[in-house]
């Protein structure tokens, strides 16, 4: 049957009735009327339908007096109606099936909740509707849930779910799945694990669906209990569920229970699954096992871009650039089409392992496919430019970016930050700041390393009161860069208290507070400091070299002992930085055999290793051991700095060794470090003599330096009490007649005749 308008009267509060007609009608109306009236009826609706010829509802019509033959009415208050004053009943039957009596309308009409869109849905339980048409209502649920999840209703999605549980309906496997992932879409874990809890049967894919919520919201202990109660059910996983299970073991770096799983994928043979392997590669990547996620990926039958991203992230991550650049080949000849990201982590493999070259093919090819203004490429190239020692280019790149975020700030202010170049990192927050845009934890740890380099205590105040203010003094980075920063500008009290006030500490924060217990005045600290630590963390290699600096400054070779047994009792006893601590303190506490049989048994050593124990011969006045260990160091192709040339210019004075003496300060002149060496030696306390300022002199004489030869000609006997002898006078000769200050040469030999004599040779040198 037909008819344009049916009309409607409520005496309770409008129920949904748009949904019950959805099965009735075949053209739903695009407006509802509903006009208030004083009368007892409290509302009224006014629907333009069609009927479906096959409905399985029944439904009294009665015409009244005054309506058009178009026209029904239908008083939902009273079914089935009763003749009246005025109306003619007219009793119509769909299918046979009679209108509901009275005591299940409530049923049919009791609840009222809206969906996102503003559709209203039916509340017809299962017993009143077919298979078939339960079948389409179950799903339309299903539709809605899946419309809320997308837009995070969660609000709405409970609404629907309170109705269906108020009203008795029985969720298919697909409905229950709808709630679970739902409630995961809208970070309501609780609610999910409660839906899961109430079915009757659970199969993979209701597990699958909780555990990928969980995934999500990053609860990895969550993922790996729910895999393993789905097992315990004796549920198998499909290769969804393995994916899944394995995203959440990367995300806690969970190896071993990833390896768990893997056995369950080669068992369930489900290996062949792209996700699957995709999911294994990343694993083994980000937990360091390079080899294993490079096995896999090999036995995978097809890739796609996330394996590929994921084993060259594990290799960047390792810092192997050249085996980035040669997987990035690999890639680009398989005609696997790479994204931003692929470009981003190549840069970042290039700029760990120092390749400038190759760093500069990858930014043209993100120019060539106009990517070059990426985020991730961005502040990857500026990490790399700045890594390769190229800090214009770094800021070059900075600058080109249209709208920087914060992430390319602080990529920007960390670069000038390691580059040296402080007070621009300083300005370079100024101005970050003058946009609006607000520090993270990243910006802050960076300013406070250029702060504490600055050296400036107030201007370290004023970034520890700006740490305060965007609410980052709880983050461990920067309360540890704030340690690490008062300890180093000397201010040991402010650093404690910073230390003190941390509700959580590491290593990282033990590390930092010793940092600043290694001068004379607070060194004694150290040991007891160190001892607290061990209570309840694990000492690394910079907790050791903190703590033997300690015990050189104080000395203390017993307590240094101790240190040294615990290096060994954790297999760190052959490392370089560790060693060179060691020597240093031995040799500090006066035991030089001991720190030779260190030294001896050190695999590699750097320019820093030799300086120390050339360093220790000088300072205990033996320097045929200094100079035979510069030789021995020469031998080994280690190229010395100014340091080492000073200490084993300290160990030939203490020698008299001229020949060795004129052979260092060739070095030193060659390197140009002559006179930095000199400083050096000034500052550590030794004193020249005479073959130290015959290099002097030759290197103010290559250089040109007249006016720093003769202050330094005219210390050597004022200040040091040393005699000059020809070859002095050889040098000053040599440093004016270089300059051609001819008139200079003579009024110098004028003032001592007795060495005249000894000049001729000199002046024929210079054609006088």
């Amino acid at each position: 049957m037909e008819c344009d308008f049916l009309f409607v009267k409520m005496r309770s509060p409008p129920p949904i009735f748009r949904g019950f007609l959805s099965s009735l009608y075949l053209i739903p109306s695009t407006s509802m009327i509903v006009p208030n009236t004083s009368c007892t009826i409290s509302r009224s609706l006014l629907l333009s339908v069609r009927f479906r010829s096959s409905s399985c509802a029944a439904l009294k019509i009665v015409e009244t007096k005054h309506s058009s033959t178009d026209s029904a009415f239908y008083d939902i208050a009273n079914p089935p109606l009763l003749p009246h004053d005025g109306l003619k009943e007219i009793p119509r039957r769909l299918n046979g099936a009679d209108w509901p009596n009275s005591n299940s309308s409530s049923n049919m009409f009791g609840g009222h909740v809206r969906s996102r869109k503003g559709r209203n849905f039916d509340t017809l339980g299962n017993g009143q509707i077919g298979n078939l048409e339960r079948m389409k209502r179950l799903k339309r649920y299903s539709e809605m849930l899946r419309d809320c999840a997308l837009n995070w209703s969660l609000h709405e999605g409970k609404a629907i779910h309170g109705q269906v549980s108020k009203n008795g309906i029985d969720p298919d496997l697909h409905l229950w799945v709808s709630l679970i992932n739902f409630y995961g879409k809208c970070r309501s874990l609780n609610s999910a694990r409660q839906v899961l809890d109430e079915m009757p049967e659970r199969d993979v894919v209701s597990w699958t669906a909780l555990i990928a919520g969980f995934v999500a919201e990053g609860c990895s202990s969550d993922v790996i209990n729910s895999f393993c109660e789905m097992q315990r059910e004796g549920i198998r996983p499909n290769e969804f569920t393995f994916a899944t299970g394995l995203k959440a073991c990367s995300m806690c770096l969970d190896l071993e229970f990833g390896k768990q799983i893997h056995a369950e994928v080669i068992k369930c043979r489900a290996f062949s699954d792209i996700y699957v392997g995709s999911a294994l590669v990343d694993l083994y990547a980000k937990c360091g096992e390079i080899e294993y996620a490079d096995k896999v990926f090999f036995f995978m039958p097809e890739h796609n871009a996330v394996s590929w991203n994921a084993l060259l992230n594990g290799y960047a991550q390792t810092g192997d650039g050249e085996e980035v650049l040669k997987l990035f080949c690999r890639m680009k000849n398989s005609e696997m089409k790479f994204s931003e990201f692929t470009l981003s982590t190549v840069i970042k493999g290039i700029a760990n392992s120092g390749n400038l070259k190759a760093g500069q093919v990858v930014h043209s090819m993100a120019i060539k496919i106009g990517c070059e203004l990426d985020e991730f490429i961005s502040c990857s190239l500026v990490d790399m430019y700045s890594k390769c020692g190229l800090a214009d280019d770094a800021l070059k790149v900075f600058m080109s970016i249209k709208n920087p975020d914060i992430v390319a700030w602080s990529a920007m202010i960390s670069c000038l930050d390691q580059q040296g170049q402080k007070q621009e990192a300083a300005e370079l927050f100024c101005l970050m700041r003058h946009t609006g845009l607000r520090p993270n934890q990243f910006t802050l740890a960076s300013l406070v390393s250029t702060a504490s380099d600055l050296g400036d205590l107030r201007y370290c105040e004023s970034i520890h009161a700006c740490v305060y203010k965007y609410g980052f003094d709880s983050e461990n980075l920067v309360s540890n860069a704030l340690i690490a920063m008062y300890m180093k500008i000397g201010s040991v009290h402010d650093g404690y208290r910073v230390f003190n006030a941390m509700s959580q500490w590491d290593v990282v924060s033990w590390n930092a507070l010793l940092s600043g217990f290694h001068d004379n005045d607070t060194c004694d600290q150290g040991p007891i400091i160190f001892n607290q630590m061990l209570k309840g963390f694990k000492p690394n290699m910079y907790t050791f070299i903190s703590i033997l600096r300690s015990c050189s400054s104080l000395m203390n070779i017993g307590f240094g002992k101790q240190v040294h047994a615990h290096i060994i009792k954790d297999s760190l006893a052959g490392d370089g930085f560790i060693g060179t601590a060691l020597i240093d303190m031995y040799a500090k506490c006066r035991s030089l055999e001991d720190a030779e049989v260190i030294f001896n048994r050190l695999k590699e050593r750097d320019i820093f290793t030799w300086t120390v124990i050339i360093a220790a011969y000088a300072q205990s006045n033996q320097g045929e051991k200094a100079v035979q260990c510069f030789s021995k160091m020469q031998k080994e192709g280690v190229k010395p700095n100014e340091f080492t040339l000073a200490s084993c210019l300290r160990g030939c004075s203490g020698i008299a060794s001229l020949e060795n003496g004129r052979q260092l300060h060739s070095l030193a002149i060659k390197a140009d470090k002559a006179l930095e060496t000199f400083r050096i030696m000034l500052d550590e306390g030794a004193v020249p003599d005479g073959v130290t300022f015959i290099g002097i002199l030759s290197a103010c004489s290559h250089m040109g330096l007249i006016e720093e030869g003769k202050k330094h000609f005219n210390s050597m006997s004022e200040d040091y009490g040393i005699t000059p002898s020809i070859e002095h006078y050889a040098c000053m000769v040599d440093i004016f007649g270089r300059a051609g200050k001819f008139n200079e040469v003579e009024s110098f030999i004028d003032r001592d005749e007795a060495k005249s004599r000894c000049l001729d040779l000199e002046y024929c040198s210079w054609g006088l």
